[in-house]
């Protein structure tokens, strides 16, 4: 068999598995963000919520049951993502999302939100337990509005300390970037 042939195969083995595995695509997409592709512009202001200075009350239930409400949660930022373990994109960001975390998880202003989209957590805490995340983990237990999360995931908003969204980002991001970090510090004081 010549060296063109097996090359040839490889190839074609290795272009099924970006198709059929979203391990595979996650790696590649986790790849791309280490060589700085993907990354959050977390200096553009995206306030779309209304100016009324209130949070939604969309509440998130953990999977001990306590549940969360988001209009409970002014007077600190909050770093809410949808992903789900089916998703390339999202299992690509996640080491990024529990880097930060660790680095802020003891910021008592800084509140994290990871919304499991399929609201299975039967799949997702394994996942999370695999891959050593120590984010804390919640489901929908209400209506979202669509400034909060979109037809697509992974999906991140940030809002301030006064409710406001001023960041969103539709697919994935490299939120282990330093910049994400100065700007969610610089927020919370």
């Amino acid at each position: 068999m010549s060296r063109s042939r097996i090359f040839n195969g490889l190839f074609f083995v290795a272009v099924l598995m970006l198709i059929f595995s979203p391990s595979a695509k996650a790696l590649v997409i986790e790849g791309l963000m280490k060589v700085g592709l993907f990354q959050p512009n977390i200096s553009k202001n995206v306030s779309t919520v209304s100016t009324a200075n209130s949070l939604p009350d969309v509440i998130f239930e953990s999977p001990d049951g306590k549940q969360i409400h988001l209009a409970d949660q002014k007077g600190k930022v909050v770093f809410l993502n949808f992903w789900a373990t089916w998703c390339p994109p999202c299992i690509a960001e996640m080491p990024s999302i529990n880097k930060l975390y660790g680095k802020l998880k003891d910021n008592g202003n800084v509140v994290f939100i990871i919304v499991d989209a399929d609201h299975n957590f039967s799949k997702s805490l394994p996942f999370m337990a695999k891959h050593r995340y120590n984010m804390p983990l919640y489901k929908l237990a209400s209506n979202v509005p669509p400034n909060l999360v979109s037809n697509s995931i992974p999906a991140t908003t940030i809002i301030d300390k006064n409710g406001q969204i001023v960041f969103h980002q539709e697919g994935s991001a490299d939120y282990g970037n330093p910049k994400v970090l100065e700007y969610l510090n610089k927020i919370s004081k």
